[in-house]
């Protein structure tokens, strides 16, 4: 059975979520990832049962599965260190408030509870989404840091985590942490030491977006083999690196997307430098059986006619894994 390909709605959020559900469909996307924020979702409403069934009735409208929600702009503020300007520009005035910084973490949180409801109403497993971080500041290492300030970080992550956790324990509902600069496990190393402050707990698991490691020089095939076991959603993504002139940096710049300049940038699936064709293998190889969720993003691109290539390219090398090996055939019988 073929896995389902989906759309991310987060950088679809500007439009209504019905003209999102319509374009997918037209497309031929078998499902959505929804996202908490324009119009698309409301966790504050998750006990509203007409407004969660309203949402399922427009899915099945435009044939459209749902396996997955995500909520990355709340995760982002739970643990953040500053809050700032930046976070007002992407929450909800109820989340926000007066803006005190301890205060947006704890509503932040709650919301991050809320979307574990949320998920279970809609007969989902999974909630996609970033938990924020009070040390990438530190990430330059200059002032020094030290080792105690950098364990704090993780111990701030995982008091404000597992009361989280707790609800979507309760709920029968996994969250996928994307492991993203800016986020308390941003690389292989920080995801490491991210499980071991986490306790392993099964409620937190991974979502893959292969985008942020190549430009990291990371290897994207390499982290789905060793985490295996918490691959619990996949969003496809890509970046293409633009360095090597001498002059283009791996932090970007402070350059906005799609400036020549910058060392790297996001592209349409495919454009980049992800090795899709060995990632698509190796996720036959650790059985993920999960969607496939187009996250579109490209500077450079008209997002109608990004989206669409993107799914004819996933559907292209996403194959399934055989049922018997090809040398079987070769197997004497008595």
């Amino acid at each position: 059975m073929p896995r389902p390909i989906t759309l991310f709605t987060g950088q679809w959020a500007d439009l209504p979520f019905e003209e999102v559900a319509r374009l997918a469909s037209e497309w031929g996307y078998d499902g959505l990832e929804i996202a908490c924020w324009g119009d698309h979702l409301d966790p504050w409403r998750a006990d509203d049962d007409g407004y969660v069934q309203g949402k399922l009735d427009l899915l099945e409208k435009y044939g459209l599965k749902l396996f997955a929600i995500s909520n990355h702009l709340k995760g982002q503020a739970v643990c953040d260190d500053p809050i700032d300007a930046r976070h007002q520009a992407i929450l909800p005035a109820n989340v926000w408030g007066d803006g005190d910084p301890e205060g947006v973490r704890q509503r932040a949180a709650e919301e991050m509870k809320l979307t574990a409801r949320l998920a279970q109403k809609l007969g989902v497993r999974t909630v996609v989404g970033f938990t924020g971080s009070s040390i990438w500041k530190y990430v330059a290492m200059f002032p020094p840091a030290s080792e105690e300030m950098v364990a704090a970080g993780y111990r701030d992550f995982a008091d404000r985590w597992h009361p989280i956790l707790d609800v979507f324990d309760e709920c029968g509902v996994r969250f996928a942490h994307e492991v993203h600069p800016s986020e308390i496990a941003y690389d292989y190393w920080t995801t490491v030491a991210t499980m071991e402050a986490i306790g392993h707990r099964e409620a937190f698991g991974l979502n893959w977006d292969p985008s942020h490691f190549v430009w990291q020089d990371l290897d994207p095939v390499g982290f789905l083999w060793d985490f295996k076991d918490r691959i619990y959603h996949v969003d496809c993504k890509d970046a293409k690196r633009q360095v090597g002139n001498g002059r283009n940096g791996r932090l970007g710049s402070h350059l906005p997307w799609a400036d020549p300049r910058r060392g790297w940038d996001f592209v349409s699936t495919g454009h980049g430098d992800v090795p899709w064709e060995q990632c698509f293998r190796m996720l036959n190889t650790i059985g993920y059986d999960g969607p496939i969720s187009v996250e579109w993003e490209d500077a450079g691109m008209d997002r109608l006619v990004g989206a669409p290539e993107a799914l004819e390219f996933v559907r292209r090398l996403a194959f399934d894994a055989p049922e018997a090996a090809f040398d079987a055939a070769f197997a004497t019988k008595e």
